[in-house]
């Protein structure tokens, strides 16, 4: 793998699914498994094997599905947790077991009742198991985030050497800053004996509205693997939003970061898992959101019109959507209102253009938004229609 190359592992199936009332039959996963494969990602966590039979027979139909990417199962540091999820994969092209345990002191204590170094044995134990089974295992140190640093990293050096190939540093509880979580990549990176044998992973939650920022920063420092989910859903305030971390990969070169998504699908697959699930995807949502390439204030819209990249940072095809959406409203001007009529068939000259709009502000007072039938009303009704020149 290039060095540039940021992997993608889509958690949507299984972290993302983990949210109440979206759960997800067999078909449906299906369906989402085969799009995500198409979208580019290059694992697809498909579930959880061992919590039930649904999970066990979803995981095993999407690994005789999936062509391209690797299918990842979820388990605990528990043997029968880890010979399920290899059952369950065994018709995958790449398989990879995902197994971990946690390390927090708040974990060790008060989870497992357990200390620093049987919780390591038990680790080690659970990476040689899964190995067993599959050439790639991953390992999760639950609550990374608020784990000891100096800790984390004998954790890390003890299951590399029992074969782990990727390293998830979890930030489970979305409680770290971006420089916390940069600094603490950057640590295991400079630290951490044959962490040239795997690859970090960063696995953030969005508690405090920070899962992306710390994604990023963790790249930024060394990391190579992004866990996240379709329009960032998942447990409590959600997971990393996968749109938004290829796309700001993406807007930024000089990162020198890249990964293999096929950005255009970014929008349909959006409205995909959103229509499966039930979830509505909030208006503003960044990237895929329903306003993210719509404009309504008069400066804003004047300034998109006359050049799309004013107010635009990404062109809206880049991600599916066909074209920018200029709203109509009480703050809209002159610019957007000539704009909006011509594409519905009426040149205005600019004295006609003044006279209607007039009438268009006082409608507009009254509506939250004006629709194309709204615009032919003001412009029929007014005092210079006979005058305006209609294109069929």
């Amino acid at each position: 793998m290039s060095d540039n190359i940021v992997q993608i592992f889509d958690t949507t199936l299984r972290d993302g699914e983990q949210v109440p009332g979206c759960k997800l039959n067999t078909d449906q996963k299906l369906i989402i498994a085969e799009q995500l494969d198409f979208l580019g990602v290059d694992i697809i966590e498909a579930g959880f094997p061992v919590s039930s039979p649904g999970d066990f027979k979803s995981v095993e139909a999407i690994s005789k599905l999936v062509k391209n990417a690797s299918v990842c199962g979820l388990t605990r540091s528990v043997e029968n947790d880890i010979k399920v999820a290899a059952e369950a994969l065994k018709y995958a092209k790449k398989p990879r077991i995902h197994t971990g345990i946690g390390t927090s002191e708040s974990h060790i204590k008060h989870k497992f009742k357990s200390t620093q170094d049987a919780i390591i044995e038990r680790a080690v134990r659970a990476v040689s198991y899964a190995k067993s089974f599959v050439e790639d295992v991953e390992f999760y140190a639950e609550d990374a985030g608020r784990t000891d640093n100096a800790y984390l990293a004998r954790v890390c050096e003890a299951v590399i050497k029992a074969g782990a190939t990727v390293l998830n540093i979890p930030d489970t509880t979305g409680y770290c800053l971006p420089s916390e979580y940069g600094a603490k990549i950057k640590y295991l990176k400079e630290n951490v004996k044959g962490i040239e044998k795997a690859v970090l992973s960063c696995h953030c939650h969005n508690d405090l509205g920070l899962a992306t920022a710390n994604s990023i920063e963790g790249v930024i420092n060394g990391a190579r693997q992004i866990e996240c989910t379709i329009n960032g859903i998942g447990e409590r305030a959600g997971n990393t939003a996968l749109e938004e971390v290829v796309m700001i990969l993406k807007q930024h070169p000089y990162l020198n970061l890249d990964t293999n998504i096929r950005t255009e699908m970014l929008y349909g697959i959006s409205q995909l898992v959103s229509d499966n699930m039930g979830i509505y995807t909030q208006p503003n949502k960044a990237i895929v959101g329903a306003n993210a390439f719509a404009h309504s204030s008069g400066i804003h819209q004047d300034g998109v019109i006359k050049n799309r990249e004013t107010y635009e940072i990404i062109d809206p095809k880049d991600v599916g959507v066909t074209e920018s959406a200029i709203v109509l409203t009480a703050r809209s001007g002159r610019a957007a209102l000539a704009y909006r009529a011509k594409n519905i068939g009426y040149e205005l000259t600019k004295l006609q253009l003044d006279e209607i709009y007039v009438d268009f502000l006082n409608f507009a007072d009254k509506k939250k938004e004006i629709v194309d039938t709204d615009i032919h009303e003001i412009i029929e009704s007014s005092s210079v229609f006979k005058e305006i020149n209609t294109s069929s």
